[in-house]
């Protein structure tokens, strides 16, 4: 089963009609489509389109589902969250029916506007300049593929206007209050060529493949609280590969969903250049340097007190997922008890310092007393949530380039493998 993600304009449409007849005429008839489309509810005549779009379903006799994003809509950054929020319902729903994977629309022109707009905030040769990757897991749970990115919007208009197919043209496409479309007045034509695009994502493919060769020989973990960076990597900043190991690291350690930015780099770079060794914070995250090595670990300020009811699950300081499966309501907060915690950090090799310092942001429970079970709060029975190491670098958008790289981290804190995408790209 294909899930093939449908607002109805030019892109979306004709790629839903030519996955429909390359199932049907084409030979493909192994497979099944099923389509969805997200109605954001952002303006009056979203709802009247989904709808348009299943009736055009409907007679092809492609399964159409409607999701709808509800709830308050943030007053800025609204198309970062529209995104967020579009990508977990299309997962939800390729989930439901058991597909294996979701087909966007993405095309050459919109990998364009990508790469120009991450051009005008990053550095030549950073990784976001490949652009989009062919195919990008969401959540964990479903992989999204982009067999469109060949492909220019006007040769797809002309597959559907030689089928006498019309579409919907969203008015936001026309904002320039927003980045992307900004962009796209400004480029008129210019841009990266398509062989600078393919040639950006193998080098970033590379660098991944690198990076995870490095993460895997020179950096050990600890209990997902603690990374260990050896000095030979370490010692390496200059090195873009060796930078970008060390940086994930500090990104997960910290509890953050996106890399240092270029100031952060650079404070750490001539901080591992200084002798003596000693202590640097930033992003939330202690760079303990010794002779033994470079020690990575979440610094004991800032850290957030939640409470969860029984059968809620949370994203605790962007470092835990918790899941109250117990009777109690309890409370999620750093410390507690650490004193056997910090007994395993120094047996399994860390510097004592180093180990109490960690300890103090490690992840801990207790039973809200107003709302105890009073036979488990007699009995003495402790809270014991399911708890998962959160890497926010990956966990949200895994794009294909980064797979190896994202298992090597994920071995270092204690987690499963991400899978594989069902097809092979870059």
């Amino acid at each position: 089963m294909i899930l093939a993600a449908v607002s109805g304009g030019s892109d979306s449409k004709g790629l839903l009609l030519a996955l429909h007849e390359a199932i049907t005429l084409g030979g493909f008839s192994a497979f099944s489509l099923s389509a969805c489309t997200v109605d954001h509810a952002l303006r009056p005549e979203s709802d009247a389109e989904a709808n348009a779009v299943a009736a055009f379903c409907a007679q092809r006799g492609i399964a159409h589902s409607i999701r709808r994003w509800h709830g308050d809509k943030p007053v800025t950054g609204i198309q970062a969250a529209a995104r967020a929020a579009r990508y977990r319902l299309l997962a939800d729903a390729a989930q439901e029916i058991g597909a294996l994977c979701i087909v966007t629309a993405h095309t050459a022109d919109d990998q364009v506007e990508t790469i120009a707009m991450r051009q005008t905030r990053s550095e030549p040769g950073a990784p976001g300049l490949a652009g989009m990757a062919a195919s990008v897991l969401v959540e964990r749970r479903a992989w999204v593929l982009r067999p469109f990115l060949p492909l220019h919007r006007t040769e797809i208009r002309a597959f559907l206007t030689a089928r006498g197919e019309g579409w919907f043209d969203d008015p936001s496409n026309d904002n320039r209050h927003f980045e992307r479309v900004r962009m796209r007045h400004a480029l008129t034509g210019s841009g990266s060529s398509p062989a600078d695009i393919l040639a950006a994502g193998r080098a970033r493919l590379a660098s991944s493949e690198r990076a995870a060769l490095l993460l895997s020989r020179h950096v050990q973990g600890f209990e997902g609280l603690v990374a260990r960076v050896d000095p030979v990597l370490s010692a390496r900043m200059e090195d873009p590969d060796c930078a970008r190991a060390l940086l994930s690291i500090a990104s997960v350690v910290g509890g953050r969903a996106h890399l240092p930015g270029r100031e952060t780099a650079g404070r750490l770079a001539a901080f591992l250049k200084s002798p003596g060794g000693g202590r640097m914070t930033a992003g939330r995250v202690v760079f303990d340097s010794r002779k033994s090595g470079l020690y990575l670990y979440r610094e004991a300020r800032g850290l957030p007190h939640l409470e969860l009811h029984p059968g809620e699950r949370a994203l605790w300081d962007g470092r835990f997922l918790v899941e109250n499966t117990g009777r109690d309501r309890i409370a999620v907060h750093a410390g507690g008890e650490t004193a056997a915690l910090c007994a395993r950090l120094i047996a399994a090799g860390l510097p004592e310092p180093v180990a109490k310092r960690a300890v103090k942001s490690a992840i801990s429970f207790g039973v809200v007393a107003a709302f105890a079970d009073l036979t488990d709060a007699q009995a003495g029975v402790p809270p014991t949530p399911l708890v998962q190491t959160h890497l926010g670098l990956y966990d949200t958008f895994l794009p294909c380039f980064d797979l190896m790289m994202a298992n090597s981290i994920a071995a270092l804190f204690g987690r499963d493998g991400y899978p594989a995408p069902p097809v092979h790209n870059v």
